[in-house]
């Protein structure tokens, strides 16, 4: 029999944005959260029951997390899942989602394998050691364009370069990008021309019911997503792929919690995955305003064993992220009509960090 939400109390590791918007959908559900992170004064412990300070491999303070919680997710990827393994050996069968799709997530070459072995496209991929590596599956490809990424915790642009194979012997840039990873793996992935990028997210319950958001077109600038729009102007075979593609990975993970889906969409309207994140996405952070169930209100309800909410729009949305500097301007959407504005209660102002964003809605226009 499932607990009553008042008798839940939901651990999230990680206390950033994702984390506080999910604490708040909590309270709105009469659950209590405690957030795990290693950082003091986070935007999550703004608004959560409880935090507790402490690193990811402190074997005592997750002893005391897993003591005063019900149930725990995460709301990034890169928690170690050696952290993951130690919580269920305490508490079995406790974390959702749960950590085989953690792990697939966290690497690149695992993510594309996990795709590619459930017969998912994704564009043309090879790992590689070296400059002899490039030459080879550049030249087997027989293409001069490619993008360089670290398989491990590359994000917003970060740990990746993009060359043209024609100036590989003779690229100081590409050299040190090398130099500086020559202890990490790495993955070239083929350049890909496409027309937009979209992404989904499926929440999936215990009981294998889903919902699904999307799709979102999503814009970005220097390697870092600044609009998302929904609805998107792209075909019923591009959503049609979409929408079988994420519910393929979440039934053959078993998910349960949300998964997040960016794709490519090429000009013949093929569809190819480009990353999946195993949580709640900056692509649909409309969806608190724009849906009465949001992304975070079906993260919470799915990890904490509730039944999924019907993730149906009930307006047009438009979400602005506000980059670094970007929030100094937040004054003008303040008094806009139909317009919400979200701040993530971060005090320092960094270029290029997400300090909050805007959502501009509008009648839905689609059936």
């Amino acid at each position: 029999m499932p607990l009553h939400s008042g008798e839940i109390v939901l651990g999230i590791l990680g206390g950033g944005q994702l984390g506080r918007m999910s604490a708040m959908a909590a309270a709105e559900l009469g659950i209590s959260v405690i957030i795990y992170a290693p950082e003091g004064n986070c935007p999550a412990s703004h608004v959560a029951t409880d935090t507790i300070v402490a690193a990811y491999d402190d074997e005592t303070a997750l002893k005391d997390f897993v003591e005063k919680t019900t149930v725990i997710s995460y709301e990034f990827e890169n928690i170690p899942v050696k952290t993951i393994e130690y919580i269920e050996s305490l508490k079995p069968k406790c974390v959702f989602p749960e950590k085989s799709l953690l792990n697939v997530s966290q690497d690149r070459i695992k993510e594309k394998t996990f795709l590619n072995e459930n017969d998912i496209q994704t564009t043309r991929w090879a790992a590689i050691s070296d400059t002899n590596d490039i030459n080879n599956v550049s030249n087997l490809w027989k293409s001069d364009k490619f993008i360089l990424k670290t398989a491990r915790f590359g994000y917003d642009g970060k740990g990746q370069i993009k060359c043209e194979s024609e100036s590989i012997d003779n690229n100081a840039e590409l050299d040190a990008f090398l130099a500086a990873n020559k202890d990490n793996d790495i993955i070239m992935e083929d350049h890909v021309s496409f027309k937009s990028e979209i992404s989904i997210i499926i929440a999936r319950d215990i009981n294998s019911k889903t919902a699904l958001y999307g799709p979102m077109l999503n814009e970005h600038k220097n390697h870092i997503l600044h609009k998302t729009t929904v609805p998107c102007d792209v075909s019923e075979k591009v959503k049609e792929q979409a929408f079988n593609v994420a519910q393929k990975i979440a039934d053959s993970i078993n998910l349960v919690g949300v998964l997040t889906v960016e794709y490519f969409v090429c000009e013949d309207d093929t569809v190819l995955v480009n990353e999946i994140a195993p949580r709640t996405h900056n692509s649909g952070h409309w969806t608190i305003d724009a849906c009465s169930v949001s992304q975070f209100d079906n993260h919470v309800r799915t990890v904490c064993g509730l039944s999924v909410g019907n993730s149906e729009r009930h307006s047009n949305a438009e979400m602005l992220n506000l980059i670094g500097k970007d929030v100094n301007d937040v004054d003008q959407y303040l008094n806009q009509p139909f317009t919400n504005v979200h701040l993530y209660g971060k005090t320092q102002v960094k270029d290029g960090r997400k300090m909050g964003h805007v959502t501009k809605i509008s009648p839905k226009t689609d059936s």
